[in-house]
């Protein structure tokens, strides 16, 4: 296996030196596996730059999925990157991407891992490679000296200029996951903070929301948007849907598009419509466990609670960076009956959540795309003195 892709290796990069003697255009290159279509960071910042008017902009978005044909379209792809990438002054990363981390590229191209997650809570990348937990960079179960091994060979994370992190606490995790240095951190969210802190967008997305569930007009909404698990609990998961009171409630529940959960129940709404991001704009209440999404949760001031059903177990599988326990902005609890109870009683503690804003996500008065934007104008500027 390792051999075939060094051989792999050796031909795009042969194919790729031809692109490079393409001229360099004053293009920025937005690239994702993330998604199959433009994901809200990508979109947000584009529409910054482009309004600026000083760079073509292109994105290119593709999920590398399981399957042989679906893998030889993905190398097609990759082509179309290559291209783009051997013609463009930057490439904007919310994802590992092959290309990349593999290939030499023009001197002056610079490159930015502008992770797809607003914070670090679960360890991922460099942080797991030399352990027996998993990461979800590698989707079969592989021994240590396989993740090693095809790490080495695919050169993970490699070929980054700068990372961005979301704070200062958050910079060591991030420099951590990816192999790099903390001069190569850049404090920076994400560009979808703008989004949501953005009152009238807010408003405006609620409204649609409820349009299409008038039932959430009636009565205070709970969202529940629990972590991707390969194989879900379904009777935690009932747990919670049964200790709901459906006459002053409701409940959204919003699982992770890649999970197999095929459970239905009509007291619930089960929204694959709307993002976990949007429908958290409609919450009153916010139910979540280990997602990343808290990140963007705790900006919209709701009441969070942590339904933990499987702390022990999932801990051991999936580390954290953060002392899970203790920095959590709100109830932690296996019971789904006790959560019920205090979002009934009103109980929360937005402070703590204030507290958890300054710590890991590094706001200003400045909008956040404005603030990729000048970077990246003197960065360039940099690179080229």
């Amino acid at each position: 296996m390792k051999w075939i892709l060094k051989v792999a290796t050796f031909f795009l990069q042969g194919f790729y030196n031809l692109l490079k003697l393409f001229p360099t255009k004053n293009k920025i290159t937005m690239i994702s596996r993330q998604s199959n279509s433009e994901t809200m960071d990508f979109k947000l910042l584009r529409e910054e730059i482009e309004a600026e008017g000083n760079y073509q902009v292109v994105v290119l978005t593709k999920k590398l999925e399981p399957g042989l044909g679906k893998k030889i379209k993905y190398m097609f792809h990759m082509i179309r990157q290559m291209y783009h990438i051997a013609t463009s002054k930057v490439v904007i990363l919310d994802t590992y991407c092959i290309v990349i981390s593999i290939l030499k590229h023009k001197k002056n191209l610079l490159v930015i891992q502008m992770w797809h997650a607003m914070g670090c809570l679960k360890k991922f990348g460099y942080s797991v490679l030399k352990s027996d937990t998993t990461t979800s960079a590698f989707d079969k179960k592989l021994t240590v000296e396989e993740k090693q091994s095809l790490s080495e060979t695919m050169k993970m994370h490699r070929g980054y200029d700068y990372i961005f992190a979301s704070s200062e606490a958050s910079a060591p995790h991030f420099a951590e996951a990816f192999g790099y240095g903390l001069d190569s951190m850049v404090i920076m969210p994400l560009p979808v903070v703008d989004l949501l802190l953005d009152k009238q967008y807010i408003q405006k997305k609620a409204e649609e929301i409820k349009t299409e569930y008038p039932s959430l007009k009636k009565k205070k909404t709970i969202v529940y948007v629990p972590t991707f698990r390969p194989e879900e609990q379904e009777d935690k998961i009932q747990e919670l849907i049964d200790c709901i009171d459906y006459r002053h409630y409701n409940l959204v529940v919003k699982v992770h598009p890649l999970t197999k959960l095929k459970k239905k129940d009509e007291r619930v709404i089960w929204d694959r419509q709307f993002s976990s991001r949007d429908m958290m704009m409609v919450a009153d209440f916010i139910i979540s466990d280990y997602s990343a999404i808290l990140y963007e949760a705790v900006l919209l001031k709701k009441p969070i609670y942590f339904y933990a059903y499987d702390y022990e177990e999932y801990s051991k599988t999936r580390s954290f960076y953060t002392d899970y326990q203790k920095e959590m902005p709100g109830l932690i609890s296996a019971s789904a009956k006790e959560i019920f109870s205090w979002i009934q009683q009103d109980k929360k503690d937005i402070s703590k959540i204030d507290d958890f804003i300054k710590k890991y996500i590094n706001l200003t008065d400045e909008k956040v795309c404005r603030r990729i934007t000048s970077f990246i104008d003197e960065a360039i500027k940099k690179r080229n003195s």
